[in-house]
């Protein structure tokens, strides 16, 4: 196997002719390159455009004028003068034998196999196989182990292709699949029987050539010639993910990626791709319920929208609109952000939010026009340093993880600061890790380290960060990487970051030092941030970014507040919210609680009036990506039973209400009223004010919480994607100390635990975690087991009695 792909730096051009067609290309380019370059199809099984070449299947042989035999064209490097011929008797030759071969062992089972109707094996063995086999013996089979709940095994299949194996290799970045034994021996599997862990192993069932490896969760559902495909954008991260949404019968089958060199590329996370089960699940909510005496009853459209109607139309009256408050999923469309904040401006209210998992919001004033990244996408692969502060991107952002992946590999360096040592898929420089209350005196040390070599003067507030005392040696480290990068350096702040508790003054570091260094900036959101932002749905500003006057209440202060009312759009309170319980304590105060919610266990108790939500499958709308690239996603079904899409809901309970400027009678009027801002701008001021990070520790024995959001519970949709639940990044949540916590507490490995904080306990099993720096522990948050902590910052951990 050819370990990498030939790179070519010669810029001298070669003239050939493949098929009698002249043509020019770069001296070391493949033939069969050169050959898709100008549409002459090439066969092929191995050879896939971002792989290394294999040239193991030689089912792309072709005739070479002046070479002893048939040469595979994907290992074969053009020169000047050359002729190639693919469809000549001698060409034909040789891929038909190729094709005998490749079937000797391939079962005839097409009509069991999903891959049939659109199995390359089956399309070439029509071309260029025979009417008859003339392999008399024995087929072989191979068992098909269990690897896990995403992707479906069928191991007598294969053809050795080594595609999955060598996408693990060379793009995932964790090697789960291999090829062992030789020959008819040979067998592409797990080492260890293990399930595959990466969080883009999906993507090896795209890859395959034949029906070995394929969707687990669409095994047997449909066939692809029933399937009617739509465009759709991921709601589930700030990438912005292409997609194919594919349909029968009113259903979502599977989800394929959209090629966009620009954004994913040729893939998906897993995430996006099995994400779709979420919104087939058995807890959706079809029907509108109002409450009534004995709890929930179903009701009409009109009967819940007029009681939901009256309900605001009451507090409005009584105590005035901006005794009203709303909060928005962050995966909302951005017409659903803007006819949100039109609604609840027309009340009389800016108590709109969406920012659901920040804890500091001192910086709104200053905060940029969208949260996103300076450099196109793209461009981070050419960076020569990449800073991750407070960023778990392989779990975030896992295709971003996949260009900085091969950022390194270019020789590029990545250097880490976070609370917690995560996992990465490329090799990694400088890491400091840090308990959660010193993260900004951390990024603060590096910008003091930098001002020293720089000699440039340091900002009061980012000195004053500085004082506490940080021991890690990294920290310096960092500070070199950052310099010696210069104008080549990226500072990206992840969701640890953004929803830190002094997140503001990790913000206002990362600024002075991109400023100092030339270093570019990136917040990495989430999901549709930047349509809300530009959408106005913040309680500052407007669409646009235009100011707001007298702005409102964010999501902490209506979580602490007395609302008289509370509009939730797409919102699972216990789990969404930093402040859940918060949250919960808010509604039961609240006279007047609308709910709208895609499922029915998202409902809080509370609630006055659900109104059925269409998911993302089933509304179409506008999504902002990182890069502020504005991308309209499509629905791919009706809506289910009485679900409607989230901006008709607001048009019609805003006419019910007298409100102005309501008279929308499709979405393409709502997205012309929208007005999208060039370019991003995440710079902010380098002053910010100095607080402190969160309550300090009752006494000596309080640990530190980490607490993240796994990638797989980060939205209602994904939480209820049965599959994705099943893997190990789901699975039962075990509370994660450091090895010296768990001896001084007489606790041990496995052991049942007691964690306590803000009054409340829950019990959860204990382990030792070597990712955990001391005196902290890893509880993540929206988990229905820690969601009774709420938003504490500092916990109890003690032996269950």
């Amino acid at each position: 196997m050819v370990a990498r792909r030939l790179e070519v730096t010669m810029t001298d051009q070669v003239k050939l002719s493949i098929n009698g067609r002249e043509c020019e290309a770069k001296a070391g380019a493949m033939i069969i390159e050169v050959a898709d370059a100008i549409g002459i199809d090439i066969p092929r099984f191995c050879y896939h455009e971002k792989l290394s070449i294999a040239a193991s299947c030689r089912m792309c042989l072709v005739e070479v004028e002046k070479a002893p035999k048939a040469l595979p064209a994907c290992a074969t490097p053009v020169s000047d003068g050359m002729v190639v011929r693919t469809t000549s008797a001698a060409a034909k030759a040789a891929q038909q034998a190729t094709m005998e071969f490749l079937l000797i062992n391939h079962p005839l089972d097409c009509p069991v196999c999903d891959q049939g109707g659109e199995c390359p094996l089956q399309d070439q063995a029509i071309d260029y196989g025979a009417d008859h086999s003339r392999f008399g013996e024995q087929k072989r089979a191979v068992s098909s182990g269990d690897i896990g709940p995403l992707i479906a095994t069928a191991m007598t299949r294969c053809i050795h292709c080594t595609r999955c194996v060598r996408f693990g290799r060379e793009v995932a970045g964790v090697m789960e699949l291999g090829a062992t034994g030789r020959g008819e021996n040979m067998a592409v599997q797990t080492y260890l029987d293990d399930a595959l862990d990466s969080e883009v192993s999906g993507n090896v069932i795209d890859l395959c050539p034949v029906g070995a490896l394929t969707s687990k969760p669409y095994r047997f559902s449909a066939r692809p010639w029933e399937l009617q495909s739509h465009l759709a954008i991921s709601p589930h991260d700030c990438l912005g993910s292409n997609l194919r949404v594919q349909t029968a019968n009113g259903e979502v089958k599977r989800v394929l990626p959209e090629v966009n060199e620009d954004i994913n590329e040729c893939w998906l996370s897993d995430r996006d791709r099995f994400g779709y089960e979420g919104v087939n699940s058995p807890d959706r909510l079809t029907l509108p319920l109002v409450r009534g005496v004995d709890g929930f009853e179903q009701v009409s459209w009109e009967q819940a929208l007029t009681r939901a109607a009256e309900g605001l139309s009451e507090v409005r009256e009584r105590a005035g609109g901006d005794a009203i408050g709303a909060l928005c999923t962050p995966m909302a469309t951005m017409e659903e952000f803007f006819l949100l904040q039109k609604f609840m401006r027309s009340l009389g209210s800016c108590n709109v939010d969406h920012r659901l998992r920040q804890q500091d919001f001192s910086d709104d004033a200053e905060a940029p026009l969208y949260p996103g990244l300076e450099i196109p996408v793209t461009a981070l692969e050419q960076a020569t340093a990449v800073l991750l502060v407070g960023c778990n991107l392989r779990k975030e952002l896992p295709l971003l993880a996949l260009r900085l992946r091969r950022m390194v590999a270019a020789g590029g360096r990545v250097g880490v600061l976070d609370t917690l040592s995560y996992d990465l898929n490329f090799d990694c420089g400088p890491r400091a890790i840090l308990p959660p209350q010193q993260l900004p005196a951390g990024l603060a040390a590096v910008a003091v380290a930098l001002s020293g070599k720089k000699d440039s003067s340091l900002p009061g507030a980012i000195g004053k960060r500085a004082q506490n005392e940080v021991s890690c040696e990294a920290v310096s480290d960092l500070a070199e990487l950052l310099l010696g990068a210069g104008q080549g350096a990226v500072i990206l702040l992840g969701q640890n970051a953004l929803n830190h508790a002094d997140a503001a003054g990790l913000k206002a570091a990362a600024a002075w030092i991109a400023n100092t260094t030339g270093a570019r900036l990136g917040w990495l959101a989430e999901a549709n941030s930047a349509g809300a932002w530009l959408a106005g749905c913040v309680p500052h500003r407007q669409p646009g970014g235009v100011p707001v006057v007298a702005p409102g209440l964010n999501t902490s202060e209506m979580a602490r507040g007395s609302l008289d009312a509370l509009l939730l759009f797409g919102v699972e309170p216990g789990l969404d919210c930093v402040a859940g319980q918060a949250i919960e304590g808010a509604l039961q105060r609240a006279r007047t609680v609308v709910c709208i919610s895609s499922y029915r266990s998202a409902v809080p108790a509370r609630a006055d009036v659900v109104l059925p939500l269409a998911p993302y499958t089933e509304s179409a709308g506008t999504y902002v990506n990182l890069n502020g690239k504005s991308q309209f996603s499509h629905a791919a079904t009706v809506p289910r039973a009485e679900a409607r899409p989230g901006w008709n809901i607001l048009q019609v309970l805003a006419k019910l209400l007298d409100l102005p400027d309501f008279a929308y009678t499709n979405l393409d009027q709502v997205s012309a009223e929208l007005n999208l801002a060039p370019g991003p701008k995440v710079r902010v001021p380098f002053g910010a004010a100095v607080k402190a990070s969160g309550k300090a520790a009752a006494d000596s024995d309080d640990l530190a919480r980490i607490a993240d959001v796994p990638i797989y519970a980060a939205d209602p949709v994904v939480r209820r994607a049965g599959a994705l639940q099943r893997t190990s990044d789901a699975a039962n949540l075990i509370v994660g100390l450091h090895v010296e916590d768990l001896a001084r507490r007489d606790i041990l490995g496995g052991e049942q635990v007691q964690v306590s904080a803000n009054g409340t306990s829950v019990r959860l099993r204990a382990a030792d975690d070597p990712r955990v720096p001391k005196g902290c522990v890893y509880l993540p948050a929206a988990n229905c087991s820690t969601a009774p902590l709420g938003d504490a910052q500092w916990v109890r951990v003690t032996v269950a009695k």
